[in-house]
């Protein structure tokens, strides 16, 4: 393909010229940052959100897995309170593969609220893990919950940088923001950092296997498809393996060893 149809093909694809010029300019070395993904699901948790924490983690960053819900209602076959269990058992069998952490709120699966109880008690979970980077879910979803998700991370994280409200522990700031790439939650999401995930991806699809529906026992594909889906990614983004991102910023687009 010549260069200048190259160009053009992935400027279509929302990487552009300029990104390709800048990505050929090593990144500056950085002290990794925390992380903490916050889900309305343990599997969209580890799923759409695993592969950054993971490769955070990877490079000495502590990692945390927030699910506001246990996602109990996600099999047809199992009572709600046993898959609930089953779901808190993967998510934490899932994080110790990742070097990391889980939390967990107890909302009912389906019935998430968007309220200031829900919004202060994930703002008080920030403040107590500190994490410098949130990763979660995108508002244009199909999914009630991802979208009650989206706001209450977003006021949560207003909440938490905030030193005139005073709760147990002192304000924290999260310094980044990202959406994670979820199939459920594709209206409008836009790409803008591709990030290499090829060090930790077997890592992390091992992490993602501790979850029964990983592989399409409740109906989707879940394995299939981020697997495909990181392989695009790192072909746009000249990876083997990469994930797509979106900032609340929609800066210009970036390839990215770390966050």
């Amino acid at each position: 393909m010549h260069l200048h149809t190259r160009r053009r093909f992935l400027e279509v694809l929302g990487l552009g010229a300029a990104a390709l010029s800048a990505a050929q300019k090593p990144e500056a070395a950085r002290p990794p940052g925390g992380i903490m993904a916050i889900a309305a699901h343990p599997g969209d948790a580890f799923f759409a959100m695993g592969a950054p924490v993971a490769l955070q983690t990877s490079l000495g960053a502590p990692g945390v897995f927030l699910s506001l819900s246990l996602g109990e209602r996600g099999s047809a076959s199992i009572p709600p309170e046993r898959y609930g269990a089953m779901q808190r058992e993967a998510s934490q069998r899932a994080a110790r593969m990742l070097a990391a952490q889980t939390a967990f709120l107890s909302w009912p699966d389906g019935e998430i609220p968007v309220n200031d109880e829900v919004k202060f008690a994930v703002a008080d979970i920030i403040r107590q893990y500190k994490p410098a980077i949130v990763i979660t879910h995108w508002n244009g979803s199909l999914h009630k919950d991802h979208k009650a998700c989206h706001d209450i991370a977003t006021d949560a994280i207003f909440y938490a940088g905030l030193p005139a409200i005073v709760r147990r522990n002192p304000a924290h700031a999260v310094s980044k923001t990202f959406y994670a790439d979820n199939w459920e939650d594709a209206d409008g999401f836009r790409a803008d950092t591709y990030l290499d995930i090829t060090p930790v991806f077997d890592r992390w699809q091992d992490a993602c296997s501790a979850f029964p529906m990983w592989r399409g026992e409740n109906g989707f594909r879940y394995n299939d498809y981020y697997r495909s889906r990181a392989i695009e990614r790192g072909c746009l983004s000249q990876s083997k393996y990469a994930v797509a991102l979106m900032s609340p910023s929609r800066q210009l687009v970036r390839r990215a060893k770390s966050l």
